[in-house]
């Protein structure tokens, strides 16, 4: 919840002590301070950069005469502000009480009563707030608190007068996408109606410990926020009439705030009696341990200099527009959760022009851990909160595949090269470790799918863009597999972006595309089932494809004809754990595909029959294949390696001493000296020769790969982007 000052925080802000942190975002950083008084307020300071930003400035100023209007009781009291000040700031009461996705992670869905309260008091709030003529439109779990004395609303960053749109490009749309309403993500306006559809899927997951449209990438979220019905699976019977209607697609057919009060209240008792055990426990445990806290500073990096003020982090293009980060306490947003989605495709940015350079890396002394692990080369900042990519390697470059943008990293240094903000999706763009390729298409008219070739230094197009009429090119109708042998492969829909739900999974194709001459080599029909695209991998002259089944209980493996797309053959293997499978993670040699699970297997390229099974009765993780041994977690024990051709075991991590719990969904990097095994909280070197944990890397990365030079690892997660040293 708290974590310690930084060497370069302020001491002060104003007349305000601070204390610790309690988050930072693309916005800027929020801190617990304390007045001379003795009262604990969260801080919001804003980052410099944008601070120069005269719309900033406003959006900011906008935030706070917000925060005022909806008031103590439904919001975070404002205690103070400055919003003219070199560096913005906002001072609020330091609410005790934990963000609604916390309060269900601690003890499971809220009971019913719980969620009929919690629904009254918020749609007050919101009431409150749009008899001002102001909605929030970003209400999610992460910025509502659970008090004692009942739910408040936080982090109106992009909350705006209802019916202006001075502060928002044309064609954006701000918010969340899990809990954006139709029109918000289309982006057109965002009426009160809006933040009633946000209301409901916050019910929605506090009853049931799921949001009404799934998990995904951005664009899925969007298509189905927008098109799909909502999954009400497990919300009490009594509030299904009433939340199905709040998530209308139609605004005017939505409730109203005060039907919602009438229908939500019960009438009985304080919003605390209506609280579980554990929610009320997890409050008073706040209450008491924001007075331990004193002030706590992190000792400045070797060859750093100390700044006395906030510092200023240089922001991308990206960041200023589209800001992540999970739920903070307090004020809670520093613009936290900011999703922003750029409805216009002609802003992308390539190269220095335009636009702000990219954030660049943070480098780091060449000093060692207590346990002999290496400092990071370098480490920067992700945008990644989905995950759905491993890095790409092009060349002697490596690019990220991000939220709304695709950057393109030098290995060595970590320095942007260049970025392109027209790549909205992870699903738009694949390598063939010579150029980048990344597919679009027109949101209107007839079907078209566009593939642009990019070189890797510069981003700039090296070819001719492709063109394949009647094909749906949008980051929702295409998605691009792999690249190999001067090949492209994708899925993609024959249709246009505007056709009607019920056609959105028709016609849809496995294709290849001729890289030299622009030209489609073939395509072949598939069922499309559910939303998650294949994993893919080209071995020689076949195309192996694998993809969770529709029933999320197994994994189904084919493999094609590279030349004709042709099945050679297909399988169903039993693995739950597939959904969780990111592209990249396909291990293969020229004999077999391995898999994890509740066993190791090898299955036969030939023909897909099993080659070996391994550890029957156990649990692996993603496996790793390299000079003839397959590498894997194993749960509870550690590192496992097999043989290839046979599956006999040839070595087993020995204990070192340390408490390391193995990490399944991520895949093992295979060095000469250490195989680097993931686990909680960071990799682990094991030794080749003793076979023990030399060292641990602590890092949020849960995706490697090898530079070019084989000289770097290179790891990515939710937030940070790292390099340290492969030996």
């Amino acid at each position: 919840m708290l974590s310690p000052l930084t060497h370069d925080d302020p001491a002060t802000v104003a007349t305000y002590r601070l204390l610790a942190r309690l988050g930072s975002g693309g916005m800027g950083t929020v801190y617990l301070a304390r007045t001379p008084g003795g009262r604990t307020v969260a801080l919001k300071t804003v980052h410099a950069r944008l601070a120069i930003d005269p719309a900033f400035r406003a959006r900011f100023r906008l935030e706070t005469d917000a925060a005022r209007i909806i008031g103590a009781r439904h919001g975070a009291a404002v205690v103070d502000a400055d919003p003219l000040a070199e560096t913005p700031w906002l001072a609020t009461e330091y609410v005790l009480g934990p963000p609604l996705d916390d309060a269900v992670a601690l003890g499971g869905p809220l009971p019913e009563p719980t969620v009929r309260a919690l629904g009254a008091a918020l749609a007050g709030a919101l009431a409150q707030l749009h008899s001002s003529d102001v909605v929030h439109r970003d209400l999610k779990p992460s910025n509502v608190l659970v008090t004692a004395y009942g739910p408040k609303i936080i982090d109106f960053g992009i909350a705006r007068a209802a019916g202006d749109d001075h502060l928002t490009r044309t064609g954006a749309a701000a918010g969340t996408p899990a809990y954006m309403s139709p029109e918000q993500a289309s982006g057109t306006e965002h009426p009160p109606a809006g933040d009633v559809f946000a209301l409901a899927g916050v019910l929605v997951f506090a009853a049931t410990g799921h949001g009404p449209f799934g998990t995904g990438s951005p664009a899925d979220l969007l298509y189905r926020v927008r098109y799909a019905e909502p999954d009400l699976t497990g919300v009490p019977e009594a509030l299904l009439p009433l939340l199905t209607a709040c998530l209308s697609k139609d605004p005017a057919a939505r409730p109203t705030t005060g039907v919602l009060v009438d229908h939500l209240h019960d009438g009985h008792g304080e919003f605390a009696d209506h609280l579980p055990p554990l929610v009320l426990t997890d409050i008073a445990r706040r209450a008491t341990d924001v007075w331990l806290q004193s002030p706590h500073r992190l000792p400045a990096p070797a060859g750093a200099s100390v700044a006395e003020t906030t510092p200023s982090t240089p922001l991308s293009r990206r960041r200023a527009l589209t800001l992540g980060g999970g739920s903070l306490v307090g004020l809670a947003g520093a613009g936290a959760g900011v999703w922003a989605w750029l409805g216009s495709r002609e802003t992308a940015t390539t190269g220095t022009g335009g636009a702000p350079a990219p954030t660049g890396p943070t480098a780091i002394p060449a000093t060692t851990a207590s346990d002999g692990a290496p400092a990071a080369l370098w480490q920067g900042e992700s945008l990644d909160r989905e995950q759905s990519t491993t890095q790409l390697l092009a060349g002697d470059v490596v690019g990220f595949a991000e939220t709304v943008s695709f950057r393109a990293l030098d290995p060595r240094s970590g320095a942007v090269l260049w970025e392109d903000g027209m790549v909205m999706d992870p699903q738009q763009v694949t390598t063939d470790g010579t150029n980048f390729y990344v597919s679009d298409g027109p949101n209107n008219g007839p079907g078209s799918l566009l593939i642009r070739t990019l070189s890797p230094r510069t981003g700039k197009e090296t070819a001719r863009t492709i063109q394949l009429k009647g094909f749906e090119g949008t980051q929702f109708g295409t998605k691009l597999l792999t690249a190999s042998g001067g090949r492209l492969f994708a899925t993609s829909r024959l249709g246009r972006q505007t056709d009607p739900l019920e056609e959105r999974d028709n016609g849809w194709h496995l294709l290849a595309v001729d890289l030299r001459t622009g030209k489609e080599l073939w395509r072949r029909p598939y069922p499309y089932g559910n939303a998650r695209r294949w994993l893919s991998l080209v071995v020689g002259d076949r195309l192996l494809l694998g993809k969770n089944s529709d029933d999320l209980e197994s994994f189904v493996v084919e493999t094609r004809d590279v030349r004709t797309g042709r099945q050679l053959w297909r399988r169903s293997i039993p693995l739950e754990q597939s959904l969780s499978f990111i592209p990249g993670q396909l291990a293969a040699d020229d004999r077999h595909l391995y898999l994890g699970g509740d066993r190791l297997r090898a299955v036969r390229l030939t023909d897909g029959g099993t080659a070996w099974e391994y550890g029957k009765g156990s649990v692996f993780g993603v496996p790793a294949v390299s000079g003839g041994l397959v590498h894997a977690n194993e749960a509870g024990r550690g590192l496992v390696v097999v043989s290839a051709d046979k599956g006999v075991r040839s070595w087993q991590e020995e204990p070192s001493g340390r408490s390391l719990t193995p990490a399944l969904l991520t895949v093992p990097v295979v060095g000469e000296k250490y195989v680097y095994a993931p686990v909680q909280g960071g990799l682990s070197a094991i030794d080749r020769v003793t076979r023990r944990s030399a060292w641990v890397f602590p890092t949020d990365a849960e995706r490697y790969v090898v530079d070019a030079t084989r000289t770097r690892i290179l790891g990515a997660g939710e937030t940070s982007v790292v390099a340290i040293p492969f030996a």
